[in-house]
């Protein structure tokens, strides 16, 4: 699924193609799941001939900033994400070794668009679990204005974040997945912050110490600015990470620890009993 990285890096994408350009041509496809609470035309007659100004992210959720509103907003379900000819696209660990071939548009696109001087973007999203929204002030307006901090750009002092912990009785997986708490943390990266904070993903939230609960936002923001800095390539993660290992049962981390997993939080969790505590 696109997390936090992967979304900043096709902010970074829509940005290096589309901003202070105008939108010269509008394709929606007719899929009225994804295209929620606005009809593929009304999203077209917003989009079409309108300059993007901006390109703006919170936790997985991303927007344009149009000349004129309503904006719209984008969110990629569980394989949704952005695509142009002029920027390599960011491949999810899910998708394996398949690539996306030459087909253009790609397979399974629902937005595509095209700007002055030839720059193009396309959405694709082949299991129709993402969104497209209209919206006249996303950051205002659900579900955007749902969302808790972002967990790059807007982490906690790290008595705030203790004081934000506390009350909470859930398992500290649990918590760090819910959006309205951490906005962009999700699967992998909330294991991998645990494992590198050495704390149990089972742990209740009430029960860390200030001195784990400030390990987890430490961890938060060197796992997030490490990813984003190489574009959410996964391949070039640090080798300790466990992000290559958590994937495969069976499989030891760098350091031969052997790893479990376990579902909390409603998704698939992998850690180190060994020394996740």
């Amino acid at each position: 699924m696109p997390e936090l990285p992967e979304v900043e890096a096709a902010r970074s994408a829509i940005q290096r193609v589309a901003v202070g350009r105008r939108i010269v041509a509008v394709r929606c496809a007719d899929d009225h799941i994804v295209f929620q609470g606005s009809s593929p035309a009304q999203v077209r007659r917003a989009l079409l001939g309108r300059r993007v100004r901006a390109v703006h992210r919170r936790g997985k959720h991303l927007w344009l900033e149009l000349d004129r509103r309503p904006w719209p907003i984008f969110h990629f379900g569980m394989t949704g994400g952005f695509h142009s000819p002029a920027v390599k696209s960011v491949k999810l660990k899910s998708s394996g070794n398949k690539d996306r071939g030459p087909q253009w548009p790609p397979r399974f696109w629902k937005l595509q668009l095209k700007v002055a001087g030839g720059g193009e973007l396309v959405m694709t999203d082949a299991r129709r679990l993402g969104r497209i929204r209209l919206r006249h002030d996303p950051r205002n307006e659900p579900p955007i204005s749902l969302l808790g901090f972002d967990a790059l750009h807007e982490l906690p002092s790290a008595r705030k974040f203790y004081e934000l912990l506390h009350p909470r009785r859930a398992p500290i997986k649990a918590v760090l997945l819910d959006q309205g708490f951490a906005a962009g943390v999700g699967n992998w990266i909330a294991d991998e912050v645990l494992y590198q904070a050495r704390i149990d993903p089972r742990r209740r939230a009430h029960t860390l110490t200030p001195a784990e609960t400030a390990r987890i936002r430490s961890k938060i923001g060197s796992v997030l600015r490490k990813a984003v800095s190489v574009g959410s390539d996964g391949d070039r993660f640090p080798r300790s990470w466990l992000f290559h290992y958590r994937w495969d049962r069976g499989v030891p981390t760098a350091w031969g620890e052997t790893l479990r997993h376990q579902t909390i939080g409603g998704r698939t969790t992998a850690w180190a009993p060994a020394v996740q505590k």
